[in-house]
């Protein structure tokens, strides 16, 4: 059974930083994508940046840029994302999700068959 934790959301003033991690586990394989979506009240969720965990190979939306790098951590099977540059639209409630099988970092939600809990990122102006 996969299952995905995040961490390290909170409250940050505009400009500032955060770091998200997903650790995942019960994944057997090394071939598997992971990203991070995010959905704000009322939108839709949508794609922030993935990884393909067996080939190091990362896609950030266009929206993050620059601002967003996401990685793999220091312990087994957990990817992080650092967000600087934090702005009030970035406040929305974060999610990792793994495509198990995969070595492309899909955009589409669907793709993706386990789902962490979320953590809760708040940008304040």
């Amino acid at each position: 059974q996969v299952q995905l934790i995040e961490s390290g959301g909170g409250l940050v003033q505009a400009g500032g930083s955060l770091t998200l991690s997903c650790a995942a586990s019960g994944v057997t394989t090394s071939t598997y994508a992971l990203a991070w979506f995010r959905q704000a009240p009322g939108k839709e969720r949508e794609f922030v940046a993935g990884i393909s965990w067996s080939i190091g190979y990362t896609y950030a939306a266009e929206f993050v840029k620059g601002r967003f790098t996401i990685s793999r951590g220091n312990a087994r099977n957990t990817v992080n994302l650092q967000m600087n540059s934090l702005k009030p639209e970035d406040t929305a409630a974060y999610y990792c999700a793994v495509s198990p099988d995969s070595t492309v970092v899909l955009t589409t939600s669907r793709y993706y068959k386990y789902w962490g809990q979320g953590t809760q990122v708040t940008v304040s102006s």
